[in-house]
């Protein structure tokens, strides 16, 4: 069997056999969603995450489809004036399109991978009311850390920061503290399949959406949270991936544990890149280097022989991401990757 490291959708823990016969067997699969069985299970959902993963117990949970569709829904619900988008790769730069599509006024600010953002030369003027950071961008393996979120939040206090954890949540401590509002997909670090998102709000963006009363859509923060005040959803939910969330959750260590694990399973791998003599990672400033996804970097006919002598070896590696697709290739450093793993994969990189 083939274990694949590509950063999503991404591995799948090996209890998901037990977990899927589980949901089957319990009846959860077939329960309405207005029903006393699947508002346990949110509400628990919702306590779990305050538990192992650090959430404040005032913010709320919200089940969406995807990390993409909060894009529109933070957008819609909650940006007044416009948002200000600062990214440094793809995934950053769609979610600053979108927005833009939906409010002209949207401006961003791009930087290079190698850098950090300049927070004390940072100006953002009182037309936007909403800063969103990609804190992990999976397609070029980069990450904002909590320390400048924190100096963001501190500088501009009026203003609402919204944070894209697609790639990250659920594999390193984030301080969820710092921002208003925070997203992810569960087929990344949770270790789950595609096809569930979740939106965490705090009580000040709460009050924001309700401020700007927009509503009349299905995917309307106001209506959502009107339902999820008794833990119910707006539309049928995906209720497996709610109640496999619910299991992985249950069965993780709190994040502080998961986040010493994966860090130091990143300085090993970067260790062992650094010690070939054909591999360079992408990014070279390890203070805005991802700790749940590396990249590397080289010509095509070398990144293309790396992934098929890979693949001899029953792993996949993670194909490069837009422009970077032909010169590059990505690894996942996810909770679900087991230590046998892990190493096997160390012991391939070993040979260049």
């Amino acid at each position: 069997m083939t274990t694949t490291f590509s950063p999503g959708p991404s591995k799948v823990y090996e209890a998901l056999p037990k977990y899927l016969q589980d949901a089957y067997e319990s009846g959860i699969l077939s329960a309405s969603h207005r029903g006393a069985a699947f508002m346990n299970l949110y509400k628990e959902t919702e306590t779990l995450m305050q538990e192992k993963l650090h959430v404040p117990a005032d913010y709320k949970l919200l089940f969406t489809s995807s990390a993409t569709e909060n894009w529109e829904i933070i957008t819609q619900s909650i940006v007044q004036g416009a948002s200000y988008h600062i990214f440094s790769g793809s995934f950053g730069k769609k979610w600053f399109e979108y927005a833009k599509h939906i409010n002209t006024k949207t401006e961003s600010l791009k930087i290079s991978a190698n850098d950090i953002i300049d927070v004390e030369n940072l100006q953002i003027d009182n037309d936007f009311d909403v800063i969103a950071i990609t804190q992990n961008e999976t397609s070029n393996a980069t990450q904002v850390k909590n320390e400048t979120i924190a100096a963001i939040a501190e500088k501009f206090p009026e203003k609402m920061i919204a944070v894209d954890t697609t790639s990250s949540m659920g594999g390193i401590e984030l301080d969820f503290g710092l921002a208003d509002i925070w997203y992810a997909s569960v087929q990344k670090c949770f270790g789950l399949p595609a096809g569930l998102g979740v939106l965490i709000v705090s009580p000040k963006a709460i009050e924001k959406a309700k401020d700007k009363g927009e509503r009349g859509r299905y995917n309307s923060m106001n209506f959502m949270l009107e339902n999820a005040d008794n833990y119910q959803t707006h539309y049928t939910p995906n209720v497996l991936g709610i109640y496999l969330l619910n299991r992985v959750l249950k069965d993780m260590p709190e994040i502080q544990h998961i986040d010493q694990i994966t860090k130091e399973r990143m300085q090993k791998l970067e260790y062992t890149v650094a010690m070939t003599s054909k591999m360079k990672l992408l990014v070279e400033n390890e203070e805005s280097r991802s700790s749940t996804v590396l990249a590397i970097s080289g010509s095509e006919e070398f990144i293309t022989s790396v992934k098929k002598a890979a693949e001899k070896e029953g792993m996949q590696m993670g194909g490069g991401y837009g422009p970077l697709k032909p010169t590059s290739f990505r690894i996942a450093n996810f909770p679900a990757i087991t230590e046998a793993e892990f190493e096997k994969l160390i012991s391939f990189i070993k040979q260049y």
